[in-house]
């Protein structure tokens, strides 16, 4: 019998599922150029770049075949990978495929940028707090936020990215295998670099911010679900979040439910408090990692 032949039990989805789990949260992601959302996004910056020299009137059908080149180039680059690795004796090819999994979804990343604003503003270091937030967690301007919108800003980021780095990639990891959790990922990936209502973007990336809806309808739905349950589990107040459920009917939104439920405000640019008062932002932000956690 041939070692290379992999044994399907060694294999079974779940196993991949758990070592990729276990690979995030004792190592991490790997080295940004070694990582294959970084790949993916250098796909996308090339598409951005040549709609600059487009005529403004075909920039939509543009945006529509760039993300389904990006999302074919994610599906079939997972298919290979996973042809390739099946190949390799069993221990290997479970290694392969769970460092592909895991690759597409991030726990250990964004909870430890969030550690970092939660560390700093109970230190009352309101400056630092704002740095990590904007090097970590959002893509907004963060010098003039107050502790308030600071911790608010950690809080939406971390709900939202509940379901864009957790949940939504293994919904479609145990629904299609690597490919539709690559799939996902490319379209977040291009949602997150184009995806947005200014200048050319608006009909550029009009494309990839709706698939992007539509990807996270059921996994936003999930992540809000998941949410109640473990705000019952810590004794939380659920009528708060069941105040807030509705909001899940827009993907992303969870983040506004619940920052609410712990007494954090997520309105960016409502500065209600000093950099003296820190401090008393950090424990309701802790109280929303132990909610997702």
């Amino acid at each position: 019998m041939s070692v290379s032949a992999a044994s399907p039990l060694s294999v079974h989805p779940l196993a991949v599922l758990l070592l990729a789990v276990a690979w995030d949260l004792l190592l991490g992601d790997p080295p940004g150029r070694l990582h294959p959302v970084s790949w993916i996004g250098a796909l996308i910056s090339v598409g951005r770049s040549w709609a600059r020299h487009l005529p403004r009137e075909i920039l939509a059908v543009y945006g529509v075949f760039l993300i389904v080149v990006v999302g074919v180039v994610a599906i079939m680059g997972a298919l290979i990978l996973q042809a390739l690795a099946g190949l390799l004796w069993w221990p290997l090819t479970l290694c392969v495929q769970a460092w592909l999994l895991k690759c597409a979804f991030s726990i250990r990343g964004l909870v430890s940028a969030v550690w970092q604003v939660r560390d700093a503003l109970a230190e009352g270091a309101l400056a630092v707090a704002r740095r990590a937030a904007g090097a970590h967690l959002v893509s907004r301007r963060t010098d003039d936020l107050d502790a308030g919108a600071t911790a608010g800003a950690a809080v939406e980021s971390l709900a939202e990215n509940l379901t864009d780095s957790w949940v939504a990639p293994l919904c479609f990891y145990l629904a299609a295998g690597l490919p539709g959790a690559w799939l996902y990922r490319a379209v977040n990936t291009a949602d997150a670099m184009i995806g947005y209502r200014e200048g050319l973007l608006e009909q550029l990336g009009g494309a990839s911010a709706r698939l992007d809806d539509v990807l996270n309808w059921i996994p936003a739905r999930i992540a809000g679900l998941l949410l109640l349950a473990a705000a019952a589990v810590l004794r939380a107040d659920v009528a708060k979040h069941v105040q807030f459920l509705g909001d899940i009917a827009v993907p992303h939104l969870e983040q506004a439910r619940t920052a609410h439920a712990h007494g954090v405000d997520a309105r960016q640019h409502q500065h209600r408090r000093r950099a003296a008062d820190a401090a008393a932002f950090a424990d309701p932000l802790e109280r929303r990692e132990r909610l997702v956690l």
